[in-house]
Parts: structure tokens; C-alpha cells; sequence
């Protein structure tokens, strides 16, 4: 995965930002000479965040709070971003929660609704704002996060899977819905990166589910899998490099998307990286 992009000249948001992967991909858009303005919902980690990428040597970012739940507070952040770079070109939106741990006998509602607030509805709101800016800029990029559950089963974690397998088929609608627009969408599984949300894994001990839970710390133990994998994944997804690739569900430590450019008529005449039902024919049984 060691594609280098070029995204010198592109302005970029990162949700996020402030930690974990959507602090990696701030970076690894930076490295790549975009100018970024990273968002989070409490300021002091923000403002570490930024002073930690200042540090580092990167002059190009800026940060705002927004609350991604807020359409008023998401609305008013893009459109700022874009009166104050002068436009925008890509959108990664990073921010998310695990929500409720537990069998579904026992979690709590009002907090399983929470976490689908916050994952889908708040990725939602982000999308259509970025949609609505980048029609009115001539097209651009957006990468959202979807993560586990999406494609598998995710026992206990009921809140965290609906709401990351939403983003996938949000993903897919929106980039039909743009295409004619010129702006292309799409999401990324990241892999087991280890950031704040195992930490409410291990706090969840049983309830967890034991395999999850001894895989989670088997994971902490050799580090998971880097952040940088999914950022550069994301880097890659805004860059020109990705042009005509709309509408894809990206495992980033699995799928290859580095040489993507290289399967680009494929990847636009077939349904591969998408989520699809199974049906018999598909597994050569002609009962159907």
C-alpha cells in the first residue's frame, strides 16, 4: 500500500479529525500537499490535533468544531470551509462511535438510537451538504467510513453494524444520485485499527461476546492494523488518481485499491466492492 498521491492544490475536510484515523488521514492528505481544515466535536483534542500537525511542519490546516448530528453546525462548517479556501474538492468523513455493547435483550434504546444518530444520520448529513458544494464547485471527491458489521454479522455490537452498513448502501445511492455532477463517493472499511472505541470493548468485558472480546485484545497486543492503512486508502479515494472510481465498498488492508487504476473499466461495468444479496443461483443451486 505505498502509493503516494498528488493532492497539491485540493482543498480537503476531514471529520474526525482529532484522533485516530481521521487524524491519520489529515496527514496523510497534508503529506500529499493538500490543504486540509479538520473538524471534531470537542475542541481541546482538536486543538492538540492541530498544534501536533503545526508541529510536524504542516502550515496548510486549519480546524473547526462542529457537532456532525447538527445540520445547522454541518452546514455552516462546509460553507465556511469553502469561503475560506475558496473552494472545496474533497470531503473524508471520519467521525464515528461503537454505541451500545451488548445482546440486543439488553441494551439500552435511547443509546442504540444514539449511535445510529451519530454513524449514519450524522454521515448522512455530512454527505448532503458536501454533495450540495461540490455540485456548486464543478465535482469533487467524498470518502465516508464504514467499518465492522458491513459485510458480516457483528454479534453485539447491533448499533455500530445497522448503522455501518447503512453508509454502505448510502454510499452506493449517492454516487448514482451525483454522477451526472461529477462527484464521486466512496466508503472505507479500515480494518481493525486500534483507537478509543476498543477501549469500550474491553470496558464491556462479556457482554462484548468472548471471541470479539479475546480478538480485541489479541489485536491490541500486536497493534491491529496501522491507521495509515485506511488513510492512505482515503488519500487515494480524493486524489485525481481515483477519477471514475464511484460507488465502491474499500476493505483497505484486503482490497489491492493501490493498483485500482489499472481494473478501472471493471470496476465501473461490474458490481465488484459492492454489498449485493445472495441468492441460490449464485452458489449453483437452481431451486430459486
Amino acid at each position: 500500500m505505498g502509493t503516494r498521491v498528488d493532492l497539491s492544490g485540493k482543498r480537503i475536510v476531514v471529520t474526525g479529525g482529532s484522533m485516530g484515523i481521521g487524524l491519520a488521514c489529515a496527514e496523510s492528505c497534508l503529506e500529499a500537499g493538500a490543504r486540509v481544515l479538520i473538524c471534531a466535536r470537542t475542541e481541546g483534542p482538536l486543538m492538540q490535533a492541530l498544534d501536533g500537525l503545526r508541529q510536524k511542519g504542516f502550515a496548510q490546516v486549519e480546524a473547526r468544531t462542529v457537532d456532525v448530528t447538527d445540520q445547522g453546525q454541518v452546514e455552516a462548517v462546509l460553507q465556511a470551509t469553502v469561503a475560506r479556501f475558496g473552494g472545496l474538492e474533497g470531503v473524508i468523513h471520519c467521525a464515528g462511535i461503537y454505541g451500545p455493547i451488548g445482546p440486543v435483550m439488553e441494551v439500552d434504546p435511547s443509546a442504540w438510537f444514539d449511535a445510529v444518530r451519530i454513524n449514519l444520520f450524522g454521515t448522512f448529513l455530512v454527505a448532503r451538504q458536501s454533495c450540495r458544494l461540490l455540485k456548486a464547485c464543478g465535482g469533487g471527491r467524498i470518502v465516508l467510513f464504514s467499518g465492522g458489521g458491513a459485510a458480516t454479522p457483528f454479534p453485539n455490537f447491533t448499533a455500530y453494524a445497522c448503522s455501518k452498513v447503512g453508509v454502505v448502501r448510502l454510499t452506493e445511492t449517492l454516487a448514482q444520485e451525483m454522477q451526472p455532477f461529477n462527484v464521486e463517493i466512496n466508503c472505507v472499511a479500515p480494518g481493525f485499527v486500534i483507537t478509543r472505541l476498543h477501549q469500550s470493548t474491553l470496558a464491556a468485558g462479556e457482554r462484548a461476546g468472548k471471541a470479539f472480546l479475546e480478538n480485541t485484545k489479541r489485536q491490541i497486543e500486536t497493534g491491529g492494523v496501522p491507521a495509515t492503512v485506511g488513510a492512505g486508502a482515503a488519500a487515494f479515494l480524493v486524489s485525481d488518481e481515483a477519477k471514475g472510481i464511484t460507488g465502491k465498498f474499500v476493505a483497505a488492508p484486503y482490497d489491492g485499491w493501490d493498483g485500482w487504476r489499472r481494473h478501472l473499466e471493471e470496476l465501473q461495468k461490474m458490481d465488484i466492492f459492492t454489498l449485493r444479496r445472495i441468492v441460490p443461483k449464485d452458489r449453483g443451486m437452481d431451486w430459486q
